[in-house]
């Protein structure tokens, strides 16, 4: 079985899969693409590399029995897609928390609106949740039938680890598009 863990960054990915208690091996994608050189190019503007999609489907070609999680996860062969979700408001939060310098900026002041003082990298990773981007490539890549959604916003991490357990043993139904924060922008 292949399981990918997807989600816009901030939503818990690496935590919950740390967490997890499986027999599958575990594979954070991003130290791969990192440890393994599988860049391309470095995005200045972002910060952050340019993965070699190519080089990293590769490596993972012939690994059955195996979790990986990234924010890229659902581009790759997968059984099952797990989609972690988070309110933006939330991924910023997070974002803050972990010290990502991009996502510095004044507190949201309780509007609808996205904050007008986020940085690009933390709006456009708010923006994206709220516009269901990672949901949207899941499902068109491996069908609505196969992508589960796990709303994190309000969770801990442990409870978040334990819905992808019920997952991999197939006791939770497929639930793409029961999350919304489209309402945020």
């Amino acid at each position: 079985m292949r399981i990918a863990v997807t989600g816009t960054p901030g939503t818990g990915k690496t935590t919950a899969t740390e967490r997890l208690e499986t027999d599958l091996d575990v594979v954070h994608l991003n130290d791969v693409i990192k440890s393994e050189k599988f860049s391309t190019e470095m995005d200045e503007e972002r910060g952050s590399l340019v993965a070699d999609m190519d080089a990293v489907s590769e490596w993972l070609d012939g690994r059955e029995e195996v979790l990986f999680e990234s924010h890229l996860a659902h581009n790759f062969e997968a059984d099952r897609v797990v989609v972690l979700r988070a309110h933006p408001d939330t991924i910023v939060e997070r974002l803050r928390e972990r010290g990502d310098s991009d996502s510095e900026a004044s507190e949201n002041t309780g509007s609808t609106e996205a904050p007008p003082a986020l940085t690009r990298k933390a709006r456009e990773n708010a923006e994206s949740e709220a516009l269901d981007v990672i949901l949207s490539e899941a499902v068109n890549r491996h069908g609505a039938e196969n992508v589960y959604e796990i709303d994190t916003t309000d969770r801990d991490p442990d409870e978040v680890a334990a819905e992808i357990e019920s997952i991999l043993v197939d006791e939770r139904e497929p639930s793409a598009g029961t999350v919304s924060y489209v309402d945020w922008l």
